[in-house]
């Protein structure tokens, strides 16, 4: 078993609620990835021509792990596209690197051409370790902009952040080289970070948006750690979140 399954990838098979239990609207599909594994996804649609977050998610759970933000941001008006990577909940495979990034471009594919969505409203948005998959996402696709959230440069930097003088960077089979990415993205990008991160620190994200190309924003939570940003700022949090979406996606 790799390091990072050790160490970084804690993926949760079973479905705990699905998003009507939170009185939302949604489709439950799969999609096929290019090298063939299965994707389970939910679309919860906020209205018929909302913004469309592709929400890359973090290194441990699952989809449904993530429904009260996605019914808050349903209340906001943004529409979210949520896909288990391989590994996780239903869908079929053993996660890699490579994987991932495929499991977020057959999402998009899904999107753009079965249902047809204009990929003007279509924003890559990655949280955590999903930074990195959302960032690749955008090198791949004309994205309108481009959101990510409490996330780093690349891997290595992330390990010796948090195991600090155990070496196990050394022994990584992953690179999640978002620093190189983002400077190929030629989209809008709002970076939102907590500047009291447990898990990925503030510097990394700093570093992260120091590499990028303008248009850019950061957005700093004062006293948010890693996975309250938008229960320690509240509405302000969405309010920045979805005054640059609707800016930049129509």
């Amino acid at each position: 078993m790799s390091i990072e399954h050790r160490f970084l990838f804690f993926p949760e098979t079973h479905i705990y609620y699905t998003p009507d239990r939170f009185g939302l609207t949604y489709e439950d599909v799969t999609y096929r990835t290019d090298d063939g594994e299965t994707i389970n996804a939910w679309y919860v649609p906020a209205s018929a021509d909302a913004p469309v977050l592709v929400f890359c998610h973090g290194n441990a759970g699952n989809i449904s792990h993530r429904l009260p933000n996605i019914q808050l941001l349903a209340s906001w008006g943004i529409s979210t596209f949520i896909f288990d990577y391989r590994g996780f909940g239903r869908s079929t495979g053993e996660i890699t690197e490579e994987g991932m990034y495929l499991d977020a471009l057959g999402a998009y594919r899904f999107l753009t051409e079965d249902q047809k969505i204009d990929p003007a409203r279509l924003v890559p948005f990655g949280r955590s370790m999903g930074g990195p998959v959302a960032v690749d996402l955008a090198t791949r696709v004309e994205a309108p902009c481009l959101v990510v959230e409490s996330t780093f440069t690349r891997l290595e930097d992330l390990v010796t952040s948090i195991y600090p003088d155990m070496g196990l960077e050394s022994e990584l089979t992953m690179v999640f080289d978002a620093e190189t990415k983002i400077e190929e993205v030629g989209c809008p990008t709002l970076f939102i970070h907590g500047d009291s991160d447990d898990i990925v620190a503030y510097r990394l994200g700093r570093a992260l948006f120091e590499r990028a190309k303008e248009p850019k924003q950061f957005y700093t939570i004062p006293g948010a750690l890693h996975n309250d940003t938008f229960d320690v700022d509240g509405e302000e949090y969405f309010r920045v979140l979805t005054d640059f979406i609707r800016k930049h996606a129509s």
